[in-house]
C-alpha cells in the first residue's frame, strides 16, 4: 500500500512523499572491504617502502604514479611486490592509446599473472567534474591538441564545442556525456575483458555510472559535505547495482595538503559505516624529507585504526549499511550541488537550483547519512529499495 502526501518546504519546494514497503532480501555473503593508499611517487623503491609501511593494516595499493605509468617493468615489479605482501592492487591509466598494443597486452597479462589480486583499472580522473567545470569558451580552443591526444573522454566534447554544436538542453547534455563514456575505447576494452573500471570524482556520480564505470570513489576533501557526497555516490551505486568507495584527498592547496590523522580517521569511519566497499587515502605529492609522500605517522595511525574497525565488524554488519530515505532529482538535471549557484552542465543555475539546494539541505540536516540522492530514470526505480521517496 502507498500513502501519498504533499509537503511544502519553506514555501519554495513542493515534493511528493511516498512510503513503500521494502522488499525482503536473502542474506548474502558479505563482500570484502578494501582499505589502502595511493602510490604517486617516482621509483620502484619508493613504492616498496610504502608497501612495507602499510602492509600490516591495509589490503589495497592504488598504483597512481604518472612517471611509472608507461614503464611496464616497473609496474610489474611493484605489482609483484604488492601481491607478495598480500595486497590487492588497482593500476591507474591516465590515458589510453587504442593503437598502442602494450596496454591491451598488459591487461591480459595482469589477469593471468595476478588473478583476483588485480582488482581493475582506475581510468582517467574526475570525468564528470571536469566536464562540468571546464571553461568551454576559452580553455578548449587552446588545449584541443593536448586533450585529444591524452584524454579521449573529453576530445569529442571539445570537437562538439568548436564545431558549434553545444547541447540544446539538459537531456542532450546528459546523453552526450554518457555517450562519450560508453564509446570510450578504454572502457570498452575493460568491459570486454570483464575488468572493473574505477574512477574518482566530485560531482555527478550518477552519470559516471551510466557511462560505464563500475566503481566511483567519491572525493572527500576541500571541506565539502561528506554526507552529501555519500548520499549521491551511494544512491547512484545502489540503484544502478554498482559499487562505491571514498578517496580522502586534499584539504589544503599547499603543504601539508591532507587533513589531520584524527579527522581522516573520522572520515574513513564514516565511509565504512555508510557501506563503502573501498576506502583510499590519496598520497601526493612527496613532501621534503618525507619518504612516504604526504603521509605522516598520524595518517598511518588513522589507517591502522580503520583496519581494526574493519576486522572487528561482524560478518553480518559488513556492507549492511542501508538507508530508508531517498531524494529523487529530475532526470538529466546535471546540477553540481556544491552551492545554490552551481552550474547545470554547460549552463548557469536556473530557478530549480535553489529549490533543490534548500530541499537537500533540509533533508541532509534531518536524515544525515540516512539519505540517498538519485535521479529519475526510466530504467531505475526506487520502489522496493527505500521506505520513503521524496521527489523534487
Amino acid at each position: 500500500m502507498k500513502y501519498v502526501f504533499k509537503v511544502s518546504i519553506n514555501l519554495l519546494t513542493i515534493i511528493t512523499v511516498i512510503f513503500m514497503p521494502v522488499a525482503v532480501t536473502t542474506q548474502e555473503e558479505p563482500s570484502p572491504i578494501y582499505l589502502g593508499v595511493t602510490f604517486c611517487g617516482d621509483t620502484v623503491n619508493e613504492a616498496k617502502l610504502l608497501i612495507d609501511k602499510v602492509k600490516a593494516y591495509t589490503n589495497l595499493l592504488v598504483l597512481q604514479s604518472g612517471s611509472i605509468m608507461e614503464n611496464q617493468s616497473a609496474i610489474n615489479e611493484i605489482c609483484d611486490y604488492a601481491t607478495s605482501a598480500e595486497l590487492n592492487f588497482i593500476v591507474y591509466f591516465g590515458w589510453f592509446d587504442p593503437d598502442s598494443q602494450w596496454q591491451l597486452s598488459w591487461l591480459d597479462y595482469a589477469q593471468k599473472r595476478w588473478a583476483d589480486k588485480f582488482l581493475g583499472i582506475y581510468y582517467s580522473d574526475e570525468p564528470a567534474g571536469r566536464y562540468l567545470d571546464y571553461d568551454w569558451s576559452d580553455l578548449f580552443s587552446e588545449m584541443k591538441e593536448h586533450y585529444s591526444a591524452h584524454y579521449q573522454i573529453m576530445a569529442p566534447a571539445i570537437d562538439c564545442y568548436l564545431n558549434g554544436t553545444l547541447p540544446r538542453n539538459y537531456e542532450e547534455a546528459a546523453s552526450r556525456f554518457v555517450d562519450l563514456l560508453q564509446n570510450n575505447p578504454c572502457l570498452k576494452e575493460l568491459h570486454k575483458r570483464s575488468i572493473t573500471a574505477f574512477t574518482a570524482d566530485y560531482a555527478l556520480y550518477w552519470f559516471d555510472y551510466l557511462g560505464g564505470y563500475d566503481v566511483v570513489f567519491a572525493e572527500f576533501g576541500w571541506n565539502n559535505s561528506i554526507a552529501q557526497e555519500i548520499s549521491l555516490v551511494r544512491g547512484a551505486a545502489k540503484i544502478q547495482d554498482k559499487d562505491w568507495g571514498a578517496i580522502i584527498t586534499w584539504k589544503y592547496e599547499t603543504p601539508p595538503y591532507l587533513d589531520t590523522g584524527e579527522d581522516i580517521f573520522k572520515q574513513m569511519q564514516t565511509a565504512l559505516e555508510s557501506g563503502a566497499k573501498y576506502i583510499v587515502l590519496f598520497n601526493y605529492p612527496t613532501l621534503e624529507d618525507n619518504p612516504y609522500g604526504t603521509l605522516f605517522d598520524s595518517h598511518f595511525e588513522a589507517l591502522e585504526k580503520t583496519w581494526t574497525l574493519i576486522e572487528s565488524m561482524s560478518r553480518t554488519s559488513q556492507n549492511s549499511a542501508d538507508t530508508e530515505n531517498v531524494l529523487v532529482l529530475p532526470e538529466n538535471y546535471g546540477y553540481g550541488m556544491r552551492s545554490a549557484q552551481d552550474k547545470i552542465w554547460f549552463w548557469e543555475q536556473d530557478e530549480k537550483c535553489l529549490e533543490i539546494w534548500e530541499l537537500s539541505r533540509f533533508m541532509l540536516n534531518q536524515e544525515g547519512l540516512n539519505l540517498d540522492i538519485i535521479y529519475e530514470h526510466q530504467d531505475f526505480s526506487p520502489a522496493n529499495t527505500y521506505s520513503t521517496c521524496l521527489v523534487a
